[in-house]
């Protein structure tokens, strides 16, 4: 394939550092600049994030995490996913007539997870104060920065939203009662003001030393004003949700104080060479890795990525890990999901011999050793989430208007030592639940995601993580560093990341131009989001491809149903290579906002 790069490779030799938004790149710059290490800069880029892509991300949402400490030689998960409220049970929803937990309002928001995941890295794996990363992001909210397209379009879309019902919105997101124009400077002083507490809380602390400081502005969060300001908003103030039903918040104070994020083993397979990490089934990250086992079975370089031999193998076992992952995956800490087959060579080349020269139109979850679960042999074409029988198509569309969720951004980090981190902030969006009244972000809707069948794994328990789509992605070689990546997009971020990815390792492919392959994702198995819709065979292709490929796979039966600008991505990667000395970065090609640093 012809190079269809439109940016040329950043290299440094002290750090690389990117974001989808500029100004938290910026940030990110800075704090290596000061003398931060990878963690320390990313944990400033996601505080910045949170500020100015409130429709991607906020401080009510998660944040799946890898790093890689350079001192160990190791890499870990922090468990950036926030549990349920302890009263959000499956009966309740039985006794309160809830067939599919909604994307908005307050049912399905979790514990919010950003600020204790970003407190446990920089105590575990940091160099930084609290309030030296969270600075930047103080001077912007208080400062303010320039409004831009993309964030003025949803205000803009959402305005009658944040007028009539959603009201401590619009005090913050419509100052004066308009839409603040692209390019007017927006500030959002309530945000700095939980930072600032935050901040002060360690400064309290002052002699105590780094890490209780920072403990200490992680409680005021979770044990502290913020935490009972949520809780005291969420029970007085009601929320309408998508099915047309005000309701008020299940969250408590003791669903706050008693959460953690947790440092975990991330779930790991090699792959020529590359050993390859993802968070646990706590996100959708494993299916990465099942397609990567699948894969691993054919000689990808011979067939070449443009080719349709190529293109229709990749998809065959993109619905073949999916469905896996639809019917096993599940919060590891209450489920039990075996990846001791799921991620076995064994297993995968018993699934590879499901893949013919025609595209599957069935959901084909694989048997683990007794029987494929009586949950997971309903017709594709069927919901077969549906939580409690009674799910009514006319229950999809919400009264709040276009109920399409938030996406997501991410943020990647590599020093000279060779400290890696990705993350894939989500969740707290705008567009889905109220603002906190003085605080200037809402809770996330992330458990949206749990089923209400007891019998399956992701089903809606106390205290328990639902299954994220948010995957970040490292790779090592022989315990060094090597690969820092990640990516928006829901559902296809496990796709179009994994296509990055061997564009990069089997393709031959810089680091620049394996971003800006085509692209393309599967549409086969039920979407992870309210109102959770499939669509079998459907495969979703870039603009760029030729149109003779594109024939070409329906001729093999697959549903070409979108042709899209999948260049406009903002996934990002960072290359560590210790032969030369050398750090590399790119973003996606055309992302108006996205960037990358290094020097």
């Amino acid at each position: 394939m012809p190079s269809l790069s439109k940016r040329p490779l950043v290299m440094g030799t002290r750090g690389v550092v990117t974001s989808a938004h500029y100004l938290a790149t910026a940030a990110g710059f800075r704090i290596m600049e000061q003398g931060g290490n990878a963690i320390d800069a990313a944990a400033a880029m996601g505080f910045c994030l949170n500020l100015v892509e409130p429709h991607q991300n906020g401080l009510g949402g998660e944040v799946p995490m890898l790093v890689y400490s350079a001192k160990e030689k190791k890499a870990y998960a922090i468990s950036g996913m926030g549990w349920s409220p302890k009263a959000f049970t499956v009966d309740w929803c039985r006794e309160n007539d809830v067939d599919l937990i909604p994307g908005d309002g307050y049912l399905p928001a979790c514990v919010p997870a950003m600020v204790d995941t970003w407190a446990v890295a920089l105590a575990r794996f940091g160099t930084m104060s609290f309030a030296q990363v969270a600075q930047p992001a103080m001077e912007l909210a208080t400062n303010g920065f320039p409004m831009y397209d993309q964030l003025h379009g949803i205000i803009a879309e959402k305005a009658q939203l944040y007028t009539d019902t959603y009201t401590s919105s619009g005090e913050v997101f419509l100052p004066n009662g308009r839409v603040p124009e692209v390019g007017e400077i927006f500030r959002n002083p309530d945000f700095a003001h939980v930072l600032e507490l935050m901040i002060q809380a360690e400064r309290d602390t002052k002699g105590k030393g780094r890490i209780t400081g920072i403990e200490a502005a992680r409680d005021v969060f979770y044990k502290g004003e913020i935490a009972e300001r949520i809780v005291d908003f969420i029970h007085s103030t009601p929320a309408l949700d998508a099915s047309g039903t005000e309701r008020f918040g299940l969250l408590t104070y003791d669903d706050f104080a008693e959460w953690h994020a947790a440092v975990e083993e991330p779930e790991t397979v090699n792959y020529h060479g590359l050993d390859v990490h993802k968070c646990s089934s706590w996100t959708q990250g494993p299916v990465f890795l099942q397609q990567l086992t699948l894969l691993e079975g054919y000689d990808l370089a011979a067939m070449g990525n443009t080719s349709v031999e190529y293109l229709h193998t990749f998809i065959e076992c993109a619905k073949l890990a999916f469905a896996d992952r639809e019917v096993y995956y599940g919060d590891p800490a209450l489920d039990n999901v075996p990846f001791d087959v799921l991620l076995s060579k064994d297993y995968a080349a018993q699934r590879r011999q499901l893949i013919k020269a025609e595209a599957s139109l069935e959901l084909r979850p694989g048997d683990l050793g007794s029987g494929i679960p009586e949950w997971a042999t309903f017709d594709v074409r069927e919901d077969n989430r549906r939580a409690l029988g009674r799910y009514e198509e006319s229950k999809a569309d919400s009264p709040l208007g276009n109920s399409q969720p938030g996406d997501t951004t991410q943020c990647n980090a590599i020093d000279r030592e060779g400290n890696m981190v990705a993350a894939t902030p989500s969740g707290g969006w705008i567009q889905s639940s109220p603002v906190i009244r003085g605080l200037g972000f809402p809770l996330g809707t992330r458990g949206q995601m749990f089923y209400l069948n007891n019998r399956r794994p992701n089903a809606l328990a106390p205290h328990k993580r639902p299954r994220a789509t948010l995957t970040p992605t490292l790779a090592t070689r022989d315990g060094e560093p090597y690969l820092a990546f990640g990516t928006p997009g829901g559902d296809g971020q496990d796709q179009w990341t994994l296509q990055f990815f061997l564009n990069y390792v089997d393709f031959g492919m810089n680091l620049q131009e394996a971003l800006d392959g085509w692209h393309f994702e599967i549409a086969h198995t039920p979407s992870s989001f309210y109102p959770r819709r499939s669509a079998p065979g459907v495969v979703n292709v870039d603009v760029r491809m030729p149109a003779e490929v594109i024939e070409e796979l329906r001729q093999r039966g697959h549903v070409i149903r979108n042709i899209l600008h999948y260049e406009g991505l903002k996934m990002a990667a960072i290359r560590f290579d210790g032969q030369h000395g050398t750090i590399h970065g790119g973003v996606a090609s055309s992302p108006t906002t996205a960037q990358v640093c290094g020097w």
